[in-house]
């Protein structure tokens, strides 16, 4: 893997993450993307390592390639599951893998970017950072925490050449989005259409579509009502 822009993708054998390896490779990038499961594709400039984000070798294995001279890092990783008071293990999964997977995850790539003055780290957030609502308490809660984190810490490493990119999306068409009511709903080939315009321009914040981004806070101005 010599080539000069490489990335590491991390939830990248279905869906956004998958459409992003697939992209960046045929624009000539070299790509070591990390899941749970295995990966579909096969080309001499990628390197698939499968691992849990939350499994206890996930960081070792991560700090294996993070001083690749890494010039970007993408989190796709996320679950989300309806609200059961039979499984309240869930909740704390869903924290794990929405919000503590990411920290770790720029706890290994972001010195590297620090000392070398350069690269970009890009969080798949989501609209719903900013809900309230009893039917996945877990899935708002962990992506309003990634959300602050990501873009507070954009503001730190901005003095370094470093950028960090929240990008907050509503439903995309992935195996995630189950059930029959999904309004605006963006296929995968969108999203990393916009993700990829995130690399070029590096903005702070990235929030697609608009109209579910405003009817999203207007969900929460009326549930707060409620209090």
């Amino acid at each position: 893997m010599s080539n000069s822009n490489k990335a590491i993708i991390i939830g990248n054998s279905d869906g956004i993450g998958l459409g992003l390896t697939k992209r960046l490779l045929n624009s000539g990038w070299a790509v070591i993307g990390f899941s749970r499961s295995a990966s579909p594709i096969n080309n001499e400039n990628y390197n698939h390592i499968v691992v849990d984000v939350t499994s206890s070798d996930y960081e070792a294995k991560l700090s294996e390639h993070s001083g690749e001279e890494i010039s970007l890092c993408v989190y796709c990783a996320g679950i989300g599951e309806q609200f059961d008071f039979e499984n309240l293990k869930q909740e704390e999964k869903t924290f794990h893998v929405n919000l503590i997977g990411a920290v770790k995850t720029i706890e290994a790539i972001l010195p590297g970017m620090k000392r070398s003055k350069k690269g970009h780290i890009i969080v798949l957030s989501s609209i719903a950072d900013v809900i309230i609502s009893p039917e996945a308490p877990s899935y708002n809660a962990s992506k309003a925490g990634l959300s602050s984190y990501v873009e507070s810490l954009a503001l730190a490493a901005r003095p370094y050449n470093v950028a960090v990119t929240n990008v907050r999306f509503g439903f995309v068409d992935t195996k995630m989005a189950k059930g029959d009511k999904f309004p605006f709903m963006m296929s995968v080939e969108k999203s990393v259409d916009y993700i990829m315009q995130c690399i070029k321009k590096r903005p702070i914040r990235f929030t697609r579509p608009r109209k579910m981004a405003f009817l999203a806070l207007i969900h929460r101005w009326f549930t707060r009502l409620r209090f």
